[in-house]
C-alpha cells in the first residue's frame, strides 16, 4: 500500500469516496458553497453598485426564500430518490419525469370526474408501477439497454401525456391533492419530530454498532458516531427553525424525508436493498450467487414508477395544477438526473445513496434559484447547471480510475 505522503490526488478522491460519507461531504460543500456566494456575494456587490441600493438585502438566505427552495425542490428530490435507484443497477431511467407527467395528469383527469382524491393518488401510484415494470421487463428479459428503453418511453409518455391533456393545462383543484402541500406542521410539532428523528438516528447508529460488535467486525469511533448524530441534529433543526420563522414545516416536506428514509432504510439495511448494490457492482458475480438479476432490475424500475408518481402528485398539489411544460417539457428530467449524480452516485453502479440525492437536488434548486434572484438569464442557468453536472460526472470518474470497475 502506498504511504499516504506519496498517494495522488486521484488516489486520495478514490478513497475519500468510498468511505462511508464519502459522496456526502463533497456535495454538501458545493450546497454550503452556493449557499454562500449567492447569500453574500451578490447582495453585497448590489450594495456596493447600486446607489438605489441603501441596505444590504441577504434576500437569499431569508426564511421565506429557503421556505420556498425546500418546496421548488421536492419533485425534483422525489424523482432524483427514484433514479439513484436504477443508477445503483448501472442503469439509467430517462422517462421518469414523463412518467410523472401522465400520472399527474390521469390524477387530474380522476378528480375531475369525481374520483375521491385519496383513491385517485392510489391508482396512479399503481399506473406508475406498472409503466415502470413494463420498461424493466424489457431491460430485463428482452436485453435491451435500459437507455434505448427509457428513451422510447420518454418520447412515447410524453406523447400519451398530450392525449389526456390536449390543452396542455388542467387545474386540480381536489381538496385531498391541494392538502398536501398546503398543510403546515404547527411550529411546536414541528421540534417535536425533529428531535425525535434525532433520537431515532442515534438509536440506529447504536444499534448498527451493537450488530458489528455481535459479529466481530471492526467498529466506528463514538467520536464518529455521535459526531455524525450531532451534525444530523444540527441540519435537521436548523431547517424546521427556519422554515418556522417564515411559516412552518409543510407536510410536503415531512412526506419527502418519510419517504426518502424508508427508500434509504430499503437500500441500506433489506436483503433487497444490499443486492441492488451487489447487481451494480458486479451482475455477473450476483447471478452466480444466486440472485434473480432480471426480476431485481424489474422491481427497480416499478419502484421508480412509483416514485415518480408521488413526485407528479407532489407536482399537482404544490402548482394546483397539471401541465405538459412544467413535467414533459421542461428541464425536470435533466435536473432529476443531474441531482442524483451530484449527490454522487454513481453512473457505473453499484455506489449511491438516496439522501445524497436529496442534497444534490437542493444544489439544483439553489442555483436556478440564486441565478433568478441575481437576474441570470436562461442561458446562464443552463451552461451553470451543465458545468456542476460535468464536474460531479468528471469527479465519479476520476474516483473510479484505476479500480477495475469502471465501463
Amino acid at each position: 500500500m502506498q504511504s499516504e505522503a506519496k498517494l495522488t490526488f486521484v488516489d486520495r478522491l478514490r478513497i475519500m469516496r468510498e468511505t462511508k460519507f464519502g459522496a456526502f461531504v463533497p456535495v454538501l460543500l458545493a450546497l454550503a458553497a452556493i449557499w454562500t456566494y449567492f447569500g453574500l456575494a451578490v447582495p453585497l456587490f448590489e450594495y456596493f453598485t447600486d446607489p438605489s441600493v441603501d441596505e444590504v438585502r441577504f434576500v437569499f438566505l431569508s426564511p421565506r426564500n429557503i421556505y420556498n427552495l425546500f418546496m421548488q425542490s421536492a419533485v425534483i428530490a422525489t424523482l432524483a430518490v427514484g433514479i439513484t435507484i436504477v443508477l445503483l443497477l448501472g442503469d439509467i431511467d430517462l422517462s421518469a419525469a414523463a412518467t410523472a407527467g401522465v400520472c399527474a395528469a390521469l390524477l387530474g383527469v380522476m378528480v375531475l370526474a369525481g374520483v375521491p382524491g385519496w383513491l385517485a393518488c392510489l391508482i396512479v401510484m399503481g399506473v406508475g408501477a406498472i409503466m415502470g415494470a413494463a420498461q424493466g421487463l424489457l431491460v430485463a428479459y428482452v436485453g435491451i439497454p435500459s437507455f434505448v428503453v427509457t428513451l422510447a418511453g420518454l418520447l412515447g409518455y410524453q406523447g400519451l401525456m398530450q392525449k389526456i391533456l390536449p390543452t396542455g393545462n388542467l387545474n386540480v383543484g381536489d381538496p385531498f391533492v391541494r392538502a398536501i402541500a398546503r398543510i403546515l406542521i404547527p411550529d411546536f410539532w414541528g421540534l417535536v419530530i425533529a428531535a425525535l428523528l434525532v433520537v431515532f438516528v442515534a438509536a440506529m447508529a447504536l444499534r448498527r454498532q451493537a450488530q458489528r460488535k455481535a459479529l466481530g467486525l471492526e467498529l466506528d469511533s463514538t467520536t464518529a458516531i455521535w459526531g455524525q448524530v450531532a451534525f444530523f441534529a444540527v441540519l435537521i433543526f436548523a431547517g424546521v427553525l427556519t422554515m418556522n420563522a417564515y411559516r412552518s414545516l409543510p407536510l410536503l416536506i415531512l412526506l419527502l424525508m418519510g419517504l426518502t428514509a424508508l427508500i434509504g432504510w430499503i437500500t441500506t439495511s433489506t436483503p433487497y436493498g444490499r443486492s441492488l448494490f451487489a447487481v451494480g457492482g458486479n451482475s455477473e458475480s450476483a447471478r452466480r450467487v444466486g440472485m434473480d438479476v432480471k426480476r431485481i432490475r424489474v422491481s427497480a424500475f416499478a419502484l421508480v414508477g412509483i416514485l415518480a408518481a408521488i413526485g407528479g402528485i407532489f407536482g399537482a398539489s404544490r402548482f394546483g395544477s397539471v401541465s405538459y411544460t412544467a413535467f414533459a417539457g421542461g428541464s425536470l428530467l435533466l435536473e432529476s438526473i443531474g441531482a442524483a449524480v451530484i449527490g454522487g452516485t454513481s453512473l457505473f453502479g453499484g455506489r449511491g445513496s438516496v439522501w445524497n440525492a436529496i442534497l444534490g437536488a437542493l444544489v439544483i434548486g439553489s442555483l436556478g434559484n440564486g441565478l433568478d434572484l441575481s437576474g441570470a438569464s436562461a442561458a446562464d442557468k443552463l451552461m451553470f447547471s451543465g458545468a456542476i453536472l460535468l464536474l460531479a460526472v468528471a469527479i465519479d470518474a476520476l474516483s473510479r480510475s484505476g479500480t477495475g470497475t469502471g465501463r
